[in-house]
């Protein structure tokens, strides 16, 4: 208790000195936390969003086309069709697994009895669920006898379903409207955080009722045998060059015809992630070291500053060791406490960040995302900052504190 009293004295008589110690430790912990806070939070963010679909899966759509061609212009309007559909399902039977469509209808109603919502249909095939990740709650998903019979059968997400019954359970087995049409309700979905949800009916069924153009939606399919990047750019030039060759398209015009293809997102992900870790961990080991630094600077004029206090303890019978505990100690309380400040206040803006910017989606159209998820740092990550810290101070402190207990009282007393 006396040597914390002696230690809080001094802290007392040199407060400017204390708050710039505290200071530099507090800061260099509080920017380590925050950036690595930052950086998870747009790392988890990305993975969140690319775990939504299966990762060796694509998804190929038409848009218009941007280069001319055969004498045709840029900027013809370009739909795949049903002939590119079965191009994909039986001439790249080497790579490609499941084949399956998208065929979207907006602006109908479905009702039961009073209730009623207006989602987005899609007609999709059965391997829809497994390419987008979607669990099932109640019954099923869209099956092959589903498609062969153009059945009028519907899957609702959970929250479509509670619009409609407060017992979505009992949802499963009745019809509902859809339009002027009465279809059966055979399964119930979990909607994903953030999805733009969707009432799923066979693809058949859908094309027969809407489609009036021969307008075949989007394709999708899963893959294998591409395990590198440079296999996968091989194969979409291939498989572009077909489907372009039905629509007189350049054969590398890829706003005309657009894979996006799962795997190498996530590969090129990643990578980014990996650059991100690294320098993430680069710019905080600089910012913790910067507050080293200041530690360091400001124990090496603490302990000139009280040379003079030294040689008289020692004059008066005070041992080597004495002098060295005393600022070791000091060292270690004032880090100590100004880390713990810092990993709190560092915390606290983690959650902050979590709070606003953790529930901030964009919507691109095809779904939302979340820009930030979790920007939270691991309290061992934190700990283990402030204890690098921690040490850094009483090291700082130690080497010029083991030459203060060795000098000689006589030349202590004659130091400035």
């Amino acid at each position: 208790m006396e040597l914390l009293n002696e230690i809080w004295q001094t802290a007392r008589r040199n407060k400017l000195r204390t708050t710039l110690t505290g200071f530099a430790v507090a800061w260099g912990i509080f920017m380590l936390i925050v950036l690595l806070g930052a950086g998870n939070g747009l790392i988890n963010a990305q993975l969140k969003q690319s775990n939504r679909f299966l990762s060796n899966s694509m998804m190929v759509g038409a848009w218009q086309t941007s280069k001319p061609y055969n004498g045709l212009k840029e900027g013809r309007r370009i739909r795949l069709q049903d002939r590119d559909l079965e191009a994909t399902d039986k001439e790249f039977t080497q790579h490609i697994d499941d084949v399956g469509a998208i065929y979207q209808q907006g602006g109908i109603t479905i009702s039961l009895g009073q209730q009623y919502l207006t989602p987005t249909i899609s007609g999709v095939y059965p391997n829809h669920i497994k390419i987008e990740k979607s669990d099932l709650l109640h019954g099923r998903f869209i099956n092959d006898i589903d498609i062969r019979e153009a059945r009028k059968v519907l899957v609702l997400s959970n929250k479509q379903a509670q619009e409609l019954s407060k017992d979505i359970r009992s949802l499963v087995g009745c019809y509902v409207n859809v339009g002027a049409l009465a279809f059966r309700v055979v399964g119930i979905y979990k909607e994903q955080e953030n999805g733009r949800a969707e009432a799923y009916a066979p693809y058949t069924t859908i094309k027969s009722i809407y489609d009036h153009e021969g307008n075949a939606g989007r394709i999708e399919f899963s893959f294998h045998g591409l395990p590198t990047e440079q296999a996968n750019e091989d194969f979409e030039k291939v498989y572009r060059r077909r489907l372009a060759a039905n629509h007189q398209v350049h054969p590398e015009d890829e706003n005309a015809i657009w894979i996006w293809n799962r795997f190498t997102q996530n590969m090129q992900m990643e990578q980014g992630i990996g650059i991100i870790r690294t320098a993430l961990w680069i710019v905080g080991l600089f910012t913790l070291l910067s507050g080293i630094v200041g530690v360091s600077n400001i124990m090496l004029i603490t302990v000139k500053e009280r040379t003079h206090e030294f040689g008289i303890r020692k004059a008066i019978g005070a041992k080597p060791w004495s002098i060295l505990r005393l600022i070791i100690v000091e060292s270690v309380i004032i880090t100590t406490f100004f880390g713990y400040v810092g990993m709190v206040l560092g915390v606290l803006a983690n959650e902050y960040m979590d709070a606003t910017l953790g529930h901030d989606t964009i919507d691109t159209g095809l779904f939302k995302a979340t820009m930030f998820v979790n920007p939270t740092v691991g309290l061992d990550v934190c700990f283990e900052a402030t204890m690098v810290m921690v040490l850094a101070g009483t090291i700082a402190g130690l080497i010029p504190a083991f030459k203060a207990s060795r000098i000689r009282p006589i030349e202590a007393l004659r130091a400035d």
